[in-house]
């Protein structure tokens, strides 16, 4: 049974190279069990979706992906895909409560829309995350929209979640009144709802766990609902406990090291044997500061989840191996 069983909205975060773009992907997969449509959205405009499912870049027009992760009777359901530009967004914002229509686009043309989401970075995102909660809350305004069972949000890294998602406050100095900051008001009900989760991805080294705590903690600061901890690129368990300590000690049977080599067919030379004997110290040292990392994520009170690292990187077959994974853990 999945832990965010009531969330629509999942947020996904994490610090630059731990593969939240990837974590979300899979996700999104994991959710689309039978009968239900799942959104996956970005909003960096990097394309990333379209290159982790190897399509053509994506258009600001929600698209038909792929199915997803098959569930217990081989049913599945579909993934749709988003590439949001705050542009574009304003354009359709436009359209939409103030029916400008080609008078939107004119502003365009003229680089008003540019200038107006530089120059305001908090009505920037406010339209990149406007687009998002329409998704989620779905209205009398799009009546031929798909009606979506969750929205997986491939979302700004951590250091810039809460104020990407904190609209409201970030707009109380440049908007007061006015239809823009009552939608960036409306957006923070459902952010801060239960129906909202951030989750945060993580790789086992000291500074992205040091940045994920952090970010816990400034989320739940202002009020938005923290979710659960991707442990991502986990490295695989090849040796024993009792292997390891004797390798970071050096004292690993070197005789049998040997033995094992010849009878590989592999010709053992002193060199080969001290180059694998150091290998297994450098690998010993590195799970033991794996497990001091992981020790302190167990230590954050979230749900935790671990991805492992796959070798030769991640296709399409990758993600839906992950998304079996995350189901299986209970995040989906």
């Amino acid at each position: 049974m999945s832990d965010w069983g009531k969330v629509r909205l999942h947020v996904v975060t994490g610090k630059g190279g731990t593969g939240k773009s990837t974590v979300a992907s899979a996700l999104a997969l994991a959710l689309a069990t039978k009968g239900k449509n799942v959104l996956l959205c970005e909003v960096e405009g990097r394309q990333g979706i379209a290159r982790m499912f190897d399509v053509e870049p994506l258009p600001y027009q929600e698209r038909r992906l792929t199915t997803g992760l098959p569930d217990a009777d081989g049913g599945r359901g579909i993934v749709h895909a988003l590439h949001i530009d705050a542009e574009s967004a304003l354009l359709e914002y436009l359209a939409m409560y103030y029916r400008l229509g080609r008078a939107g686009k004119a502003l365009d043309r003229f680089g008003v829309i540019e200038f107006a989401t530089t120059i305001a970075p908090g009505v920037r995102d406010v339209l990149l995350t406007g687009k998002v909660y329409e998704a989620v809350q779905r209205n009398s305004r799009n009546k031929n929209a798909i009606d979506y069972d969750a929205v997986v949000l491939d979302a700004p890294p951590t250091g810039r979640i809460s104020q990407f998602l904190n609209v409201s406050n970030e707009l109380a100095g440049l908007a007061k009144v006015g239809p823009i900051k009552a939608q960036s008001d409306t957006m923070m009900t459902l952010f801060r709802s239960p129906r909202t989760a951030v989750h945060l991805v993580t790789v086992l080294e000291e500074m992205p766990v040091q940045e994920t705590a952090d970010g816990i903690a400034e989320l739940r600061s202002i009020g938005l609902p923290v979710g659960g901890v991707v442990v991502n690129l986990v490295r695989p368990r090849d040796l024993s406990a009792d292997q390891l300590a004797a390798a970071r000690s050096g004292t690993l049977d070197r005789a049998a090291l040997e033995t094992d080599l010849l009878a590989g067919g592999i010709e053992v030379t002193p060199d080969l044997v001290d180059g694998l004997l150091q290998e297994a110290a450098d690998h010993a040292e590195r799970r033991a500061l794996e497990d001091s990392q992981r020790t302190l994520v167990a230590d954050l009170g979230v749900p935790s989840y671990e991805l492992p690292q796959m070798a030769g990187g991640i296709d399409l077959g990758g993600l839906y191996e992950l998304a079996g994974l995350l189901r299986e853990q209970g995040m989906a």
